[in-house]
């Protein structure tokens, strides 16, 4: 009996749409990504760790990896395994890119097939896609292997050799995590550091002009004062971003602009002196690429950059798009006549030019140029006919795809600006005035979709778009409601997701398909955090980038990074060799130092001045194992110098020498004497440390206390110095929902009296104790914790109510009965899907697997499909035996197969 055919593809969510286009004569499973990386410390073999020992890459014979398969895909690996024992050939359908290249030549090197191997690629998940690409298969391109292959080790090279520098230098990132340093990553985060110092820098500049209406009868439009005597009023554009006049300009002060309004107040009328009409024309903009795609997700959906692949790849893997990984904006003939024919069905003939419209490919890499992103299928479905079958967020973006795939097939839009010119005579000065405004005298492509755009730096300087009255050059208008107005230039507004892919692509900074892990990885390290949709850099970011500045210049280097991606796509090209590009990269060469001799030769680095940063003549911005903090140095030079704490939610840009003054001489909250615990006879007092508030018991001669009855100074002797081994005082950190303008010396004392002991367990006689700690409030039973539901329980909590807690299942104590969130029974499982709060944050669970929402996707966003590929994603990673295996053939060993 003849076996089947079987099919490998990358995601488990495609599998059922491809077996049912097939048919029965294929078997269709997953290998869920990639099925083996490179290998962990202490994965490497006794015998091996000589060579391959400190980055699982052996540097001294042709910077060969040593690859183990994933912990969590051993199981997947058995059952491709057993599959294969059935199978007369085998079809190796992942994702025609690299990673996806690189995905089939590891399913090759660890399955080792006995059968012939076809490679399968296809852009679009539809019936004849599907069926065309089993019918016209390629070999694996093993020049895109190389290519993934040498950014793997590169990636590793870099992380490994820097990240450890950061370790020592800098600390700790978020939540006391592993700091990293990154090829692209840090690239990334230097760009939104430097728009930071720009920020910081910039010096705001003043000026003035005038508003007036224009009236004649019941017309009137708003005119700007533009020109004084002939000469020009300066704009925002005028100046630079140190606050200096570029060119020659007029800037009136205040006082001289309210006088001019008077003069022409009283003077109640002008003349129309010109009148100029522009014809103009805008052409539709190219098909989605995956950078535009998160461009425009950004701005018009306000989708991260990681929701937005994530909402893509579904569209894709249900059919209803073509590839969403693509550099490419070049669409097929297929579907430049689909969106033609759409479009003429829609807006008529006319929406359409004479000839199909051709977009230039800006990708070096022809063998990773897709199609662009569009609707799937030879003719467009549109997004009405298809709601009911997509969620929110893919309907949001199927129907950005099809209105720019339509839009970029149709005619330009044309249009006429007409500007009007208004003299006044203000007493012996001419003023003039203008007004614009634009008439679409055919909307063309913007019937179906107009691009969104990044924030503007001033609205002063935007074009006037107002309607006009018919007017002729001498008529007389009345000048009335004129109003001086005040403008300062501000400066370049924060990168958000969306601009920052704009700028990472337009330096050639990473691929496309990398932006949103790139994003991700920023924000988790803490480097960046989210203010609305901007990116703030942290202070952490400041000491990261300036220690990469000063001592790895080349690898933040936007060129040099730019650089390396054309390389890696030359080496996919088949231009450049691996292994001599390698060895360029970490040795060095005539054009480039080499990362190895730039860590073998570091020298000393001053890790106090890496991390500050002068804010004024007195106080110095530094960065410590606990975070930011001011260091304010003391009038006395043998004194120690203050510390000063800066609030979270300070910008770097907004700690000015202006701010840090107002933080020095702030009051310092806290130090406000509660009362005397009877216990012991010392003081109570509460503080706002530099950790957060907190309470603490002091011994009775602490000086300068202020006490909470009298508001009198505790007057006492000063304290002798404590011995070195005498106990450190009592201190216990305030909860959140306390503050230190309100806590009273009862609560003072169950803080200090923490862990509270509820009582004995019954059972075993174990003490139960209530704590607060990292992640909320918890009872604690010997090794075993169960989280509570308040604050308040640590105090409250009974000894009956504890047991009744511990008797639930492990994760059911907190919040057991009270889903966010509750879909319908999951198709694999058959049991009801819950979206659930724990203890590290929301996640999806039908009772048997829970699945942790991504970071940067919320509980609101989470639909019923999402919920479903979530926890089968979860349910493929299989449990964690671990396998290890090395390459044991050539490529083209494995290629012949």
């Amino acid at each position: 009996m003849a076996g089947k055919k079987l099919v490998i593809v990358e995601s488990p969510t495609k599998m059922t749409s491809i077996q049912g286009y097939l048919g029965d004569d294929y078997e269709v499973l997953s290998s869920v990504g990639h099925i083996r990386d490179l290998a962990s410390k202490k994965d490497i073999p006794a015998d091996k760790k000589a060579a391959y020992g400190k980055y699982s890459i052996d540097i001294d014979n042709g910077f060969d990896p040593f690859y183990v398969v994933n912990e969590r895909k051993a199981k997947t690996v058995a059952e491709l395994k057993r599959a294969l024992k059935n199978a007369d050939e085998v079809y190796l359908a992942t994702d025609e890119d690299r990673e996806g290249e690189a995905i089939a030549w590891h399913l090759l090197q660890v399955l080792n097939p006995k059968v012939p191997v076809k490679r399968m690629v296809f852009h679009e998940i539809t019936k004849d896609a599907i069926r065309t690409a089993a019918e016209n298969t390629r070999e694996l391109d093993l020049a895109l292997v190389d290519a993934q292959e040498t950014r793997r080790v590169l990636d590793r090279l870099y992380g490994w050799d820097v990240s450890p520098v950061l370790w020592r230098k800098v600390g700790s990132g978020r939540e006391g995590a592993a700091l990293s340093a990154g090829r692209v990553q840090s690239a990334a985060t230097r760009l939104v550091v430097d728009r930071e110092r720009e920020r910081m820098a910039f010096v705001s500049a003043e000026y003035w002009d005038i508003e007036a209406l224009a009236a004649r009868g019941t017309d009137s439009f708003t005119t700007r004062l533009a020109r004084l005597d002939g000469q020009g009023l300066a704009r925002g554009t005028d100046f630079d971003d140190r606050g200096v006049l570029k060119k020659k300009a007029l800037v009136l002060d205040e006082a001289a602009v309210r006088a001019l309004a008077d003069a022409i107040a009283e003077a109640g009328a002008g003349v129309v002196s010109s009148i100029e009409a522009k014809p103009g024309t805008r052409s539709p903009k190219a098909p989605f690429t995956t950078s535009t795609l998160q461009q425009e997700a950004g701005r018009k959906l306000s989708l991260s950059a990681k929701l937005t692949m994530s909402v893509a790849q579904r569209l894709y893997e249900k059919g209803y798009i073509t590839y969403m990984r693509t550099d490419s904006t070049a669409l097929s003939a297929q579907a430049v006549q689909a969106a033609r024919a759409q479009a003429v069905s829609l807006y008529g003939k006319a929406a359409i030019p004479a000839e199909p419209r051709r977009y230039r490919n800006a990708s070096k890499n022809a063998q990773e140029a897709h199609e662009a992103i569009r609707p799937s299928g030879e003719t467009f479905r549109t997004p009405a006919s298809v709601a009911s079958a997509l969620d929110r967020d893919e309907l949001r973006m199927y129907d950005l795809i099809w209105k720019r795939t339509l839009a970029s097939q149709m005619a330009d839009a044309k249009y006429e600006t007409t500007t009007v010119t208004l003299e006044v005579k203000a007493g012996a000065q001419l003023a003039e005035f203008t007004a614009s405004g634009t008439v679409y005298t055919f909307k063309g492509f913007l019937e179906a979709y107009e691009e969104g755009s990044d924030e503007n730096r001033s609205d002063a300087d935007k074009a006037d778009d107002q309607s006009l009255p018919a007017l002729a050059v001498g008529d007389a208008l009345d000048v009335k409601d004129v109003e001086p107005k005040r403008h300062a230039t501000t400066p370049k507004p924060r990168y958000t997701e969306a601009s920052l892919v704009k700028a990472l692509e337009e330096k050639g900074i990473g691929r496309p398909s990398t932006f949103a892990s790139i994003i991700d990885v920023i924000l988790d390290r803490g480097y960046v955090s989210k203010r609305g949709q901007a990116l703030v850099p942290s202070w952490l970011a400041f000491s990261v980038v300036r220690l990469l500045e000063q001592h790895f210049a080349d690898l933040v280097d936007y060129d040099f990074t730019a650089a390396l991606e054309d390389d890696l796509d030359a080496i996919a090209r088949g231009e450049q060799g691996r292994e001599q590009w390698l060895r360029d990269f970490y040795f060095g060469s005539d054009a480039h130092v080499g990362l190895h001799n730039i860590v073998e030769n570091l020298g000393e680095i001053d890790a106090r001045e890496l991390n500050a940063t002068r804010i004024s003549d007195v106080a110095t911005l530094r960065f410590g194992k606990y975070g930011p903090y001011l260091e304010v140095a003391a009038a006395d030079p043998e004194a120690k110098p203050r510390i000063v704490n800066v609030p979270d939610d300070l910008a770097p840009d907004e700690l000015t020498a202006a701010k840090a003054q107002e933080l020095i001489d702030a009051p310092v909250a806290g130090d406000r004497v509660l009362g005397e615990n009877p216990e012991n006879g010392k003081l109570v007092v509460v503080k706002d440390g530099r950790f957060g508030p907190y309470v603490q018991e002091v011994e009775p001669e602490e000086p300068e206390l202020v006490d909470e009855a009298t508001g009198e100074v505790v007057e006492t002797t000063p304290k002798k110095k404590p011995a070195k081994d005498a106990p450190k005082p009592r201190t216990a950190s305030l909860f959140k929902s306390m503050s230190v303008e309100t806590v009273d010396l009862e609560t003072a004392l169950k803080l200090l009296h923490l862990p509270r002991t509820v009582g004995a367990d019954p059972e075993s006689g174990e003490a139960i104790t209530a704590q607060n700690g990292r992640y909320g409030p918890y009872l604690k039973k010997g090794t075993d914790s169960r989280s509570l539901e308040t604050e308040q329980q640590i105090f409250d909590v009974t000894l009956e109510q504890a047991v009744a807690i511990y008797a639930l299942p492990k994760y059911g104590a907190r919040r057991a009965s009270s889903a966010l969130k509750e879909f319908e029974n999951d198709p694999a499982s058959g049991k009801p899907i819950k979206v659930k709060d724990g203890r590290f944050g929301p996640y999806v669970t039908d009772g048997e697997t829970n699945a942790t929402i991504p970071r940067g996707e919320t509980v609101e966003e989470i639909t019923f499909e999402r919920a479903v590929q979530l926890l089968a994603d979860k349910r493929a990673k299989g449990p964690a035996p671990k396998r290890t295996t090395r390459r044991t053939s050539t490529r083209k060993a494995a290629a012949s197969k």
